[in-house]
């Protein structure tokens, strides 16, 4: 833009305005009166830098600084109007008027010619001043935007480093816990669920470096947390878990979906009363829809939904206006409901 406006400014120094003069009897007026032609050149040209460079970025500041632009424009007619005020010569009658109706009499054509020259001058450099003035305070919010996405983009992703390591201590012990049962009964499931672990712990390291993993990968990390869980549970809990990813070439962030996975664990079996968890992830023609469905029990702990706020920011930064939440709760069931358009 900054070389459009320099462009601009020489075709109207170099071109639009001395044709404009070239209109005129100049060359006539040059001959007999040089030094005011010179000055009224200069002060054309000034005038058309002033307003450029001084009276547009002043109007477009602060109150104070308003008020200076608007002292330099009637600084700028003052010096117009004095310069009109000369008197080059007294206009003898001519016999070529007879009939003739002049709208201005009392006006010299050197000075209609130094007005009409003012205005146009004056009214092209306020043009292209507001339009450098407008593309810049675009630029300005773009920039601004561009920083604050950057700023979120950084605090969502500490955000995310730390719920990832809030994760890691709480998943290893709770399943190390259900582990050491495994092995201390002889169940056959011990050093499957071993490799189960160990496999876990390795997606979580190397996923924490990515921005985003294919969804295949996730949902095997899902069906593994959720196996591995499964293990403390007893006869009072249900549980079903429903995968359908029909394209692995779509991604998403990683652990974004275990949140609400890790709640229905967390927050919807209890060892006396009866219950249900049921999972379900569906990937088809790039929309991603997950739900989860768990029962309600009253003992929720303090800062359960810290998970959930940091899934909110993390779809709203990455899927603005592609993709609907929908989190229920009618004091029975916990349902949740996410629908992502991974497409483009």
């Amino acid at each position: 833009m900054k070389n459009l406006t320099l462009y601009i400014d020489l075709a109207f120094c170099l071109i639009v305005l001395p044709v404009m003069v070239a209109l005129w009897p100049v060359e006539r007026w040059f001959h007999h009166f040089t030094v005011y032609m010179v000055m009224a050149g200069i002060w054309l040209y000034a005038a058309y830098f002033i307003n450029r460079f001084i009276t547009i970025p002043l109007l477009f500041g602060g109150k104070g600084r308003k008020t200076c632009g608007i002292a330099v424009v009637l600084i700028s007619v003052t010096v117009t109007f004095q310069l009109a005020r000369v008197e080059l010569y007294n206009p003898k009658p001519s016999i070529h008027d007879a009939g003739i109706v002049r709208h201005l009499p009392k006006v010299e054509p050197y000075k209609q010619a130094l007005w009409t020259l003012f205005t146009i001058v004056e009214i092209f450099s306020f043009a292209v001043g507001l339009l450098t003035q407008a593309n810049r305070q675009r630029a300005r919010r773009r920039q601004a935007e561009s920083d604050r996405d950057k700023a979120e983009i950084a605090l969502y992703k500490a955000e995310i480093a730390l719920y990832k390591a809030q994760i890691k201590p709480h998943f290893m012990f709770n399943t190390l816990n259900s582990l050491y049962g495994l092995f201390l009964t002889g169940n056959p499931k011990a050093l499957p669920s071993l490799e189960k672990y160990i496999s876990m712990m390795r997606y979580i390291h190397i996923s924490s470096s990515q921005d985003f993993v294919p969804v295949s990968e996730e949902a095997a990390y899902i069906r593994e947390y959720a196996e591995l869980q499964s293990l403390r549970l007893n006869d009072m809990t249900g549980f079903a878990l429903d995968m359908d990813i029909r394209s692995d070439d779509f991604h998403i962030p990683p652990m974004l979906l275990v949140t609400f996975v890790e709640n229905c664990f967390k927050h919807g079996v209890s060892p006396v009363e009866k219950s249900r968890i049921d999972i379900a992830l569906r990937v088809n023609d790039g929309i991603l829809e997950f739900t989860t469905s768990n029962h309600v029990f009253h003992s929720r702990p303090d800062g359960a939904g810290m998970g959930i706020d940091n899934c909110r920011k993390r779809l709203e930064l990455l899927y603005p206006d592609k993709y609907e939440l929908l989190i229920s709760n009618d004091g029975v069931t916990h349902r949740v409901s996410l629908r992502i358009d991974l497409t483009s």
